[in-house]
């Protein structure tokens, strides 16, 4: 490491003094940021029958009502980090989405959680882009597949957070003071941002920040021109589904499979944080050791992964909670999740020029969350409730069920992808050194 920090910024093996600990505090935030995001999720045996929500009403407030602004606004976003100082621009997202997440426990109705969501994913759109943007600037290419594993601990990492703060914080102090408490930490998280400097931006040709126009022909050009890039992000969409799906996860194990809605929060919390962070770790170390030996692309990883968890995953959907596979089914999907961040991050940062890699990374957040998880959790609440006005039997395992068979579409994406990168990344080198 010290001999990387003496190099030259400018050498894909560098990698600056300090970028641990900012990769440290950057994971912090986004641990933050998936709090914030699945706090509402994870209180919705809470928050549904005190705002006397329908599922189609919950999923619409945990997926499209939020996802959409963070989507769209997300690639303005990722434009914008590609422009000015970074590090400044997160601190005004921390602090925009940490003020409107208290503002949400206020909230008496589905209209009056709506408008403080749609503009927390206006605030929690700048963080991703940004951040893989100053790791990509930082750390490496042999090391960025464990940077992104790492700073993505925050989603297992916050998930499960959340998860215990409604089964131990959410029964003493009630859903508002826990979304009041978190908007007030966010706040001064955002604060202790702004002592950050900016990073040295990597492999960019210009003095001078490129324009929206040029960013937006940029993106246009490279993307048909790497089918690895755009099989990987097709596979990420695929797995997706069953993210979004899963916002009604803690509705099923209560009504479905007989738990406390308090008791089952905190175990799965538990088991979340521990699969998240062995997940991360795996995915991240992992896929760089498997991209070193084997020459094949990082999502070529993914699919081994998803070869091997896939029969857990539908026996998980089907089994009686008293058996142990269905415990190893809840870690398996958090060691899964885990999995994936580090090497599909990684993968489309290293297949774009470093000028628009925010930008690119924001436009795979927008599909990723607009379309997966969207489209995931809003159709599973219209089905859900579909199924109660018809009588159907278990609606939330059924429907779930579903999302996962969906997901595994993303099993040939990612072997057809990894298969290609080692050809479009030298394509790519070859074009930027012209």
């Amino acid at each position: 490491m010290s001999d990387q920090a003496s190099g030259n910024p400018k050498d894909d093996d560098y990698m600056m003094p300090g970028s641990m600990s900012f990769l440290a505090f950057l994971t912090l935030l986004n641990v933050m940021n998936f709090i914030d995001r699945g706090l509402l999720g994870s209180f919705a045996n809470f928050i549904v029958p005190d705002l006397e929500l329908t599922n189609t009403e919950f999923g619409l407030l945990t997926g499209l009502v939020f996802l959409f602004f963070y989507s769209t606004m997300g690639l303005f976003m990722g434009a914008l980090a590609d422009q000015v100082n970074r590090t400044r621009l997160i601190a005004a997202g921390l602090a925009a989405w940490s003020i409107l997440t208290a503002v949400s426990g206020a909230a008496r109705g589905f209209v009056s959680l709506a408008i403080p969501r749609m503009f927390i994913g206006v605030g929690e759109s700048i963080m991703t882009p940004t951040s893989m943007s100053l790791l990509s600037d930082r750390f490496p290419s042999s090391k960025l597949g464990f940077a992104s594993g790492f700073y993505y601990m925050g989603v297992p990492v916050g998930t499960g957070i959340s998860l215990l703060i409604v089964g131990y914080l959410g029964p003493a102090i009630g859903w508002r003071n826990c979304f009041y408490l978190l908007g007030a930490i966010g706040v001064v998280l955002a604060l202790v941002m702004l002592l950050f400097k900016e990073t040295p931006r990597r492999h960019v040709n210009t003095e001078k920040p490129p324009g929206f126009k040029e960013i937006g022909r940029t993106v246009l050009n490279i993307l048909p021109k790497s089918p690895a890039l755009m099989l990987t992000i097709g596979g990420g969409v695929a797995y997706h589904f069953i993210l979004g799906a899963a916002s009604f996860d803690q509705l099923w194990y209560v009504e479905e499979r007989g738990f406390d809605r308090a008791e089952i929060a905190q175990y799965t919390g538990w088991i979340g944080i521990a699969g998240g962070i062995l997940g991360n770790l795996f995915g991240g170390m992992g896929s760089d050791w498997f991209h070193k030996k084997t020459g094949m692309g990082r999502p070529m990883f993914l699919f081994w992964i998803m070869i091997a968890v896939a029969p857990i995953n539908i026996a998980f959907r089907l089994i009686d909670p008293s058996s142990m596979i269905f415990w190893i089914g809840i870690f398996v999907g958090f060691f899964q999740l885990g999995c994936f961040y580090g090497p599909t991050f990684s993968t489309v940062q290293e297949l774009v020029p470093g000028n628009v890699r925010a930008t690119v990374v924001a436009f795979y957040l927008l599909l990723l969350n607009l379309v997966g998880v969207g489209l995931g959790v809003t159709l599973a609440g219209v089905t859900i409730d579909w199924m109660f006005a018809t009588g159907v039997s278990e609606p939330y395992t059924k429907a779930l069920l579903a999302f996962t068979c969906v997901s595994l579409l993303a099993i040939p994406l990612f072997y057809l992808a990894g298969k290609r990168f080692e050809k479009d990344r030298a394509r790519l080198l070859e074009t930027t050194e012209a």
